[in-house]
């Protein structure tokens, strides 16, 4: 009979639970992965990765169509959607075998079924043919994710209205959309739909798009956005949607105006819903905050020897975060000194539209809002040589500091190339910096990165070439 008894049972594949995964192997336990579809979890599978594979076509064909201004042309330039499709699952099938890979390299047990809590120290597997086989660990793991949230009569049905699902694998390019919803997920979608060809209508509840982030970077998106012709409603609410054949029709009342809107597809982008059904946590002490589970500093809910990550707890929802949080929950079971608790405000967001935009730490207002007296700086993409050289002016780099201190409270970024370049910035709040450090680094000449040194600079009056 197969051994069914591990240190450590992880209930979920994603990028929290793998790599959770990974690190208890690497510390000598018996570890075992839950995974009831693909290893990669949906940041792998159905987002993250394929979603930017799609993004990096609509960036080719922006450019293509962009051609005379570097000098050079091109005849007939076209594209073919099931091809553009077949590339992009094709990344995301390349890394799910990776992370297969690595787990077998590490000696991690990957059983394929749907997990459930049965008891103390106990989890069942049911695989599809419904065969189940029981398991026994002394600590578990859960790293079941999420999935979109829907709205009320606003349910997706696969063909007119999508999730982020059916939006990657369109099987023609439909003529117009109506995004519902402008963070991250819903602008990625309008960015890569407008760029494609598309007519795009972004629709968001509040009264600014990307709304996590700082005011000022929103609403220099926003601009951008608009120039590129999306069209934007905030302080919109759609209420009815309406199938007609082929096509949607969709009432956006925004204020005591009511629009009427006829597009091809409907993309429902409006957060996610926490995967806490049927994974045998009723019988627990486990507790749901606003449908997530409840954990502590070191991921431990309610019920002694379970933990949750990622996705199926609090916010940020990252796969970063889901990765780190495993790696830290893991090496805290496992009594490595040193270990501390997560500090979100540490965290980048990006978001991979263009423009990009990328952030760490606190917004402007949130500074000000949590007491600090602050200093910010700016600098824009137009001041940069490099680029202007790329052809990329657009853009704004934007730092926060304690007046007082001089410790650097966040970034906030938007233009080409951010959500590489804001691992700079990370860097700099994990070490706590002060705006002493960073105004003493030598940035290389010509790159993007000399912006990040200019608002700073800019901060304290010292900005050179602004």
């Amino acid at each position: 009979m197969a051994d069914t008894s591990y240190d450590l049972i992880v209930v979920g594949g994603g990028p929290g639970g793998y790599v959770a995964a990974i690190r208890a192997a690497q510390l000598g336990m018996k570890t075992a992965v839950i995974e009831r579809e693909h290893l990669g979890g949906i940041c792998l599978n159905w987002g993250c990765i394929p979603t930017k594979a799609l993004l990096r076509t609509s960036e080719i064909r922006h450019i293509l169509n962009e051609l005379d201004a570097f000098g050079l042309s091109a005849k007939d330039i076209s594209f073919d959607i099931a091809k553009v499709v077949k590339r992009s699952r094709n990344v995301a099938k390349q890394l799910s075998a990776g992370v297969e890979h690595l787990l077998r390299k590490n000696k991690v047990t990957v059983h394929k079924g749907h997990g459930r809590l049965g008891g103390k120290g106990k989890v069942t597997v049911e695989d599809k043919s419904g065969k189940s086989e029981e398991l026994s660990a002394g600590h578990i793991i859960l790293a079941t994710g999420a999935r979109a949230r829907t709205l009320p009569g606003i349910e997706p049905d696969g063909k007119l209205v999508w999730t982020y699902r059916e939006a990657m694998v369109p099987e023609s390019m439909p003529a117009s959309l109506l995004v519902i919803g402008s963070g991250a997920i819903g602008m990625e979608f309008a960015s890569f739909y407008r760029d494609m060809g598309a007519e795009v209508t972004v629709a968001e509840v509040v009264d600014r798009i990307l709304p996590a982030e700082d005011e000022e970077i929103s609403a220099f998106a926003r601009k951008a956005f608009e120039k590129q012709g999306i069209q934007i409603r905030t302080g919109a609410e759609v209420r009815k949607v309406k199938a007609n054949g082929d096509s949607v029709s969709a009432e956006i009342v925004t204020g005591d105006k009511a629009e009427q809107i006829t597009v091809d597809r409907v993309i429902l982008a409006v957060g996610i819903t926490a995967n806490v059904e049927d994974i045998g946590i009723e019988n627990t002490k486990i507790k749901l905050d606003r449908g997530h589970i409840e954990v502590d500093e070191w991921l431990r809910t309610g019920e002694d020897g379970i933990y949750a990550i990622g996705d199926v707890v609090g916010p940020p929802w990252l796969a970063h975060k889901a990765s780190h949080e495993g790696v830290l929950c893991v090496e805290r079971i496992a009594g490595i000194k040193g270990v501390h608790p997560l500090d979100v405000t540490r965290i980048p967001g990006c978001t991979y539209c263009r423009p990009q935009i990328a952030s760490v730490g606190l917004t402007e207002a949130a500074a000000k809002e949590a007491g600090h007296e602050v200093k910010v700086g700016r600098f824009p993409y137009i001041g940069n040589g490099k680029a202007i050289a790329l052809g990329e002016p657009e853009g704004m780099v934007k730092t926060v500091f304690d007046a007082e201190t001089g410790e650097f409270l966040g970034a906030h970024m938007v233009g080409a190339e951010v959500t590489e370049l804001i691992q700079g910035y990370v860097i700099a709040r994990n070490l706590e910096t002060t705006e002493a450090e960073l105004m003493h680094t030598v940035f290389p000449h010509p790159t993007l990165s000399e912006m990040m040194h200019e608002s700073v600079l800019d901060a304290y009056g010292r900005a050179i070439h602004f």
